[in-house]
């Protein structure tokens, strides 16, 4: 919200500029009334609006294949408590408590102007009340009221209210009621009275525009003898201002603008194409970081393949080094988890599976997610990030990068149906496909070299094979990444199939796919059949 607000304040701020520099002295009056109202508008959309063409999507810097993402451990569930109500920041108070005195200042003025309009007298005309105000030289509009002091001659009346009835016609309060609203949402932000104050001179300007020529010099007159009585409220009219005599004085005796000058609006062309390019744009990754992606897939080994694993500081007199290391990691992510806030507040869970590299120095690298939302990836590579640096691992003697991989469930108060679902999925007692001795066979791998290959490569078969985009979720535009957790049995069945996903829709889809799954010969685990755990993501994508 704090960017919004600043890119906000940034894109008002430029817009004013080109005003004040290069259109205020013009005399397109209609023009630039036009500008002030439909460049602020567009400074509060702006920073909102992403536009397709002008993205640069960062390149990946290293892609982990299907394979690697699947060698996953138990995943690791963070319980969250949802919060049973909002809680209040002092931020938000001094927001609001500036809305509130800012909106009562409003109400004062409307009821200034109310008590005003009770000691007058009104007038009632065709297309317009006249409000005489006794013992005054007040003269402004307000809707379609003029209030008008007793002391004017008839010539001075007449006058004036030529001039305020172009107010009325063109409704230039409503102009000035629109900021009036905005200032209390956006008081703190100055622009906001300085849009305000120059919109009110073009107003000005605008029905002294409507002088006959021969009778300017007596209405310049006339604005100089006033002993100026104006009531102070920002949304009227005021036919006597004395800030603003002089520009209208000097307005009114300036020749016309030259039709040619109206170029200068287009100069609004280059400069919405450049905030929306701004907007749009994300970074791309560096040179370097692409020189280390390119050393970290030259030189990768997975978990399984390594002759000795990373030694995680603690596990150096561990009798199992690999056991050590995946409690350590467990324990790591345990002890520093916290459910994010803002996603406790919009009851946000699911799985996030985080891929990072222990690189050749033993240091943490390279850290990917995949998740149902950013606020829950952005917490796991938190706490991935905050790993120390360990004692590299080893193959054939020499130091290598080493891919790992964990789930790391949110969940909350663990009484959602999805929720319930997974925790079936998680409590079989089945051990992760990248840790089994074993894995199981998919039909037709029976005589491969390589059976997890073989094994990943007929799941990706059988889901393509049997995907069918559902037409509803077609229709609605529904699209996103399922994740799929699923058990081979002792028997060789799929059971305890647990989804999270963007949609029910596509969560139903998978499911249906999965329970297609033939029977396997089952995983084994010290010579004896298990329980295999297995993880896979679904792409939906509409062209």
């Amino acid at each position: 919200m704090i960017q919004y607000i600043l890119e906000c304040i940034a894109f008002q701020l430029v817009f004013l500029v080109i005003y004040d520099f290069f259109l205020k002295r013009e005399t397109f009056f209609q023009w630039n009334r036009v500008y002030l109202l439909a460049t602020f508008a567009a400074s509060l959309v702006l920073p909102w609006v992403k536009i397709e063409a002008f993205k640069t999507d960062a390149p990946a810097i290293l892609g982990y294949s299907e394979y690697l993402w699947n060698l996953q451990p138990t995943p690791i569930v963070g319980v969250g408590t949802a919060p049973e109500a909002m809680e209040i920041t002092w931020p938000m108070v001094l927001f609001l408590v500036g809305c509130g005195m800012v909106a009562i200042a409003f109400v004062v003025k409307l009821w200034r102007l109310r008590n005003l309009k009770l000691t007058g007298t009104v007038q009632c005309y065709r297309d317009h009340r006249r409000i005489l105000i006794p013992h005054s030289y007040a003269a402004f509009s307000f809707l379609k009221s003029i209030f008008l002091g007793e002391y004017f001659s008839p010539k001075e009346t007449e006058s004036i209210v030529a001039h305020e009835l172009v107010h009325i016609r063109q409704w230039h309060t409503l102009d000035l009621l629109f900021f009036e609203v905005l200032r209390i949402v956006f008081w703190f932000n100055p622009l906001v009275y300085v849009y305000q104050n120059r919109l009110t001179e073009l107003h000005e300007f605008i029905a002294d525009a409507q002088v006959p020529k021969q009778e300017r010099q007596n209405h310049c007159e006339m604005l100089l003898s006033q002993a100026f009585e104006v009531q102070n409220i920002s949304f009227i009219n005021p036919f006597f201002q004395s800030s603003l005599i002089k520009k209208r004085i000097v307005m009114l005796q300036k020749k016309r603008s030259k039709k040619i000058w109206q170029l200068k609006y287009l100069v609004l062309v280059p400069l919405v194409l450049g905030k929306l390019f701004y907007t749009s744009c994300e970074s791309e990754a560096n040179s370097k970081e692409n020189l280390e992606a390119t050393t970290l897939k030259s030189n990768m080994v997975t978990f399984s393949e390594l002759d000795a694993v990373p030694i995680f500081p603690g596990c150096e007199n561990s009798g199992d080094k690999r056991a050590c290391f995946n409690q350590k990691i467990m324990e790591h992510i345990s002890k520093n988890f916290n459910y994010p806030e803002e996603a406790l507040e919009k009851n946000i869970e699911g799985q996030v599976s985080v891929m990072f590299t222990i690189n050749t120095e033993g240091s943490i690298v390279n850290i990917q997610k995949r998740g149902p939302h950013p606020l829950l990836e952005e917490e796991v590579e938190r706490i991935i990030s905050k790993l120390p640096k360990m004692e590299p691992g080893l193959k054939d003697g020499k130091t290598v990068n080493i891919p790992y991989s964990i789930p790391v469930v949110f969940q909350l108060d663990g009484t959602s149906a999805q929720t319930i679902r997974a925790n079936k999925a998680l409590e079989s007692n089945a051990i992760p496909f990248g840790e089994v001795d074993e894995v199981p066979v998919f039909p037709g791998c029976e005589n491969a070299t390589d059976s997890h290959a073989c094994f990943n490569e007929n799941i990706m078969l059988h889901i393509s094979k049997n995907f069918s985009y559902p037409q509803e979720a077609k229709d609605r535009r529904i699209q996103g990444r399922v994740s799929a957790l699923f058990t081979i049995s002792k028997e060789g069945n799929v059971e305890n199939i647990a989804m999270r996903g963007p949609d029910k829709l596509l969560e139903d889809e998978v499911e249906r796919i999965l329970k297609r799954l033939p029977v396997m010969k089952p995983g084994k685990n010290v010579g004896e059949d298990v329980a295999v755990a297995y993880s896979i993501p679904v792409n939906f994508k509409l062209e």
